[in-house]
């Protein structure tokens, strides 16, 4: 019996000996590797942002159709309306657009470039967004010139 215990207790020590499984995920590597991964997203994200020259190749191919260029809508400082080159009076604005609004325009609609002299009123632009409006051209954009390049 003595020699039965004493085997007894060596495998007891044997098994106290190794090590229990791991319960628990280690996190650290994968918090360091995701903060070098952010690292990395942060420096070459305004990389991708910003235009690289290329100079690209000539082709004999044909241009794409694109003859839907956006329409220049001018007004001066005395308030007189333009489309394009042509002075349009104000009574005429309305049927104008029309015309313009009835033409074939692609899916997204009828690019309007508004052009207005800083020194008017703004009831005046607003009464020929009005119109554009009314016509159903609705992609306007107001341009204006950058500081600088004046």
């Amino acid at each position: 019996m003595g020699m039965g215990a004493a085997a007894h207790s060596h495998l007891q020590r044997g098994r106290r000996k190794r090590r229990a499984p791991m319960s628990e995920i280690n996190v650290t590597p994968l918090v360091d590797v995701m903060l070098v991964l952010l690292i990395i997203f942060m420096v070459t994200a305004p990389l991708l942002v910003a235009g690289v020259a290329v100079d690209l190749p000539e082709s004999r191919a044909e241009t794409l159709d694109q003859n839907m260029e956006p329409v220049q809508l001018s007004i001066d400082a005395a308030g007189n309306v333009s489309i394009g080159d042509e002075p349009v009076a104000l009574s005429d604005l309305p049927a104008r657009l029309e015309e313009i609004a009835a033409q074939p325009a692609p899916p997204e609609g009828r690019r309007i470039y508004l052009r207005a002299d800083r020194s008017l009123d703004y009831g005046a632009v607003m009464g020929v967004m009005g119109e554009l409006n009314r016509a159903g051209l609705n992609r306007v954009a107001l341009v204006s010139v950058g500081e600088g390049q004046r």
